[in-house]
């Protein structure tokens, strides 16, 4: 596991959730710095998606703490939470004016150049691509100004343009110093956008580092190149490693 930083974004310690007899997440402590991209990975039931809704507020963990710095945690999760017969404006005004914004309109006005849909802001939602709704969505995740945003497989069911312009609109947000962590069933969008891996399995953080230091804590066959193999292979031989 890496060493505490001096300076966290948000910063969890000993979480852990039941459901029922079930130890959904036993003991995970988790962090990330300001302008940082963290990916979480980790097999089907592992527990990605219960640790970033404890993180995000949005469920309660038995035991632990969550702290973030001053903006909060923005959460987008999976499928995106829009009225898809409202304009894009109007959705984000209804969800401007539910936040409690003293002036929505003015608001709805930055997401809008920040998403990049002002022309498109007279269209129903239904009518965008996938990409352009998701683009919404996290517009309304970041309406608060946070200093982190969550991200639930925010690219699932796009195809590759969309996801690389999706992905080109998140980067842009960590310039301005936003933490971004999502979970992803991809590796190799984790291995290409995320500066730190976090690995989930059985409940556990497993993992805590870089790409590469994940392919060196396990001995993988080199490739028909000789530079080894690709990260999926090296996080599969991880995992079967640590017996999960």
């Amino acid at each position: 596991m890496t060493e505490p930083r001096s300076t966290q974004a948000l910063l969890a310690s000993g979480i852990v959730k039941r459901f029922g007899d079930r130890v959904a997440l036993g003991g995970i402590g988790f962090e990330a710095g300001p302008g940082e991209v963290v990916a979480v990975i980790g097999p089907n039931g592992a527990g990605k998606t219960t640790l970033l809704t404890i993180l995000a507020g949005i469920t309660e963990p038995d035991e632990g703490s969550v702290e973030s710095s001053g903006g909060g945690v923005g959460w987008v999760p999976q499928q995106a939470a829009l009225y898809r017969r409202l304009t894009v404006g109007e959705n984000l005004l209804l969800f401007a004016r539910l936040q409690g914004h003293d002036d929505p309109q003015a608001k709805v006005d930055q997401m809008l150049e920040l998403t990049g849909l002002a022309e498109r802001q007279g269209d129903q939602v239904g009518s965008l691509s996938g990409g352009n709704q998701q683009r919404i969505n996290i517009a309304v995740g970041l309406m608060a100004d946070p200093a982190v945003l969550l991200l639930d497989e925010p690219s699932v069911g796009l195809d590759p343009a969309q996801r690389a312009r999706l992905w080109q609109f998140i980067l842009g947000l960590v310039k301005t110093g936003t933490a971004v962590v999502f979970s992803t069933h991809d590796i190799q969008e984790a291995e290409r956008y995320a500066e730190r891996i976090f690995v989930v399995a059985d409940g556990s953080g497993v993992f805590d580092g870089t790409a590469t230091e994940l392919r060196e804590a396990v001995v993988t066959p080199a490739g028909p190149d000789g530079n080894g193999v690709d990260l999926e292979t090296s996080f599969l031989a991880f995992l079967k490693k640590a017996c999960h």
